[in-house]
């Protein structure tokens, strides 16, 4: 298993990834999934080093993204001493295999070197299963609300319950 930083000729890849996963939400969450992603969004995810890929055996098994700075979706709460995950979608063919834990050992140890104090990520829909997964995978799962400005942000935000996670690093 190896995690590294995406490339752009992993783009087509990366969409047909958020496209299976979407697909997926569209059965298991029929209230809430993810739009079509703009590619010029990804690109500049890509090229700015923020999106990243788990490969085994040179096949791509997951994606996500981070970023520095989440503001809109964090309001008041937003520092800069955290790293905010976007977007895990697994390859169907690796489904089952755990990756989140994976992405929070591989989070902790990034973090750390960018001397960052949180590890914070969202999710939209009151999902108990999904909650209690991210809970498992050592997020303090610290409530539930409703955004106050969505414009601009991807369309599975508006309107929608956005639960807040986050690891305290020591």
């Amino acid at each position: 298993m190896i995690i590294t930083n995406s490339n752009l000729n992993d783009i087509p890849e990366i969409f047909r990834l958020y496209k299976l996963a979407t697909n997926f939400q569209k059965i298991k969450f029929p209230e809430n999934q993810w739009p079509e992603f703009d590619q010029k969004f990804i690109t500049t995810e890509v090229v700015e080093n923020r999106q990243f890929k788990l490969l085994i055996k040179n096949k791509i098994a997951c994606i996500w993204a981070i970023t520095f700075n989440d503001v809109q979706i964090w309001e008041d709460s937003a520092n800069d001493t955290s790293i905010y995950i976007h977007r895990i979608a697994t390859n169907p063919e690796f489904r089952g295999n755990n990756f989140v834990q994976t992405i929070v050992d591989w989070s902790k140890n990034y973090a750390s070197k960018q001397n960052k104090q949180f590890i914070r990520m969202d999710t939209c829909g009151e999902n108990e299963k999904l909650i209690n997964h991210y809970k498992n995978c050592g997020f303090n799962f610290l409530g539930m609300k409703k955004l106050k400005n969505t414009s601009g942000l991807p369309s599975h935000y508006h309107n929608a319950d956005v639960c807040f996670f986050e690891i305290e690093l020591k």
